[in-house]
């Protein structure tokens, strides 16, 4: 997949999640905490993770709170929860280099989206911007690649179907 945005046709996917709300500056933390967790959880039952860790993003306000989950793609219960990014075609840009850049990358994407006039499945709540489907896919695992400049994410929204 090329740095450039694009649309994707997606499959739905089935995740096993750790929920939270946090600030911007509280993501890392979050990550931090939640991933071990969660791989601790999954590998205590057996299951094998079947893609890449993410962050779904289900209501932003920049300024405030996001309401997040983060999760690897299974099924599961407890604390630990199920979840499902819809089917659906995506706006997806994939990010490369340090973690840091993500929030450019999302605006970027987000802009992209602005200019070509594609709608983005988003709607405003009194907490933020609420989102069906837009996820942060990490592809790469930062312990087998030490060189932030090489880490790889896709940024993905879901487009609104008329």
């Amino acid at each position: 997949m090329s740095n450039e945005p694009q649309i994707q046709a997606r499959a739905a996917q089935h995740y096993a999640a750790v929920p939270a709300t946090v600030t911007m500056d509280g993501i890392s933390a979050a990550v931090d905490d939640a991933f071990p967790e969660l791989f601790g959880w999954l590998a205590g039952q057996g299951i094998a993770p079947a893609g890449p860790p993410l962050i779904r993003y289900l209501v932003i306000d920049m300024a405030g709170e996001l309401q997040i989950e983060l999760g690897v793609p299974v099924a599961a219960s407890g604390r630990i929860q199920p979840g499902v990014l819809p089917e659906g075609r995506y706006a997806v840009l994939r990010h490369t280099g340090p973690y840091d850049g993500l929030v450019a990358s999302n605006a970027a994407l987000l802009q992209w989206a602005r200019e070509k006039g594609i709608e983005l499945d988003t709607w405003d709540t009194p907490q933020g911007s609420a989102w069906r489907g837009r996820a942060e896919h990490y592809l790469t695992d930062p312990s087998q690649e030490p060189d932030p400049a090489k880490l790889e994410t896709d940024v993905a929204f879901l487009l609104r179907e008329a």
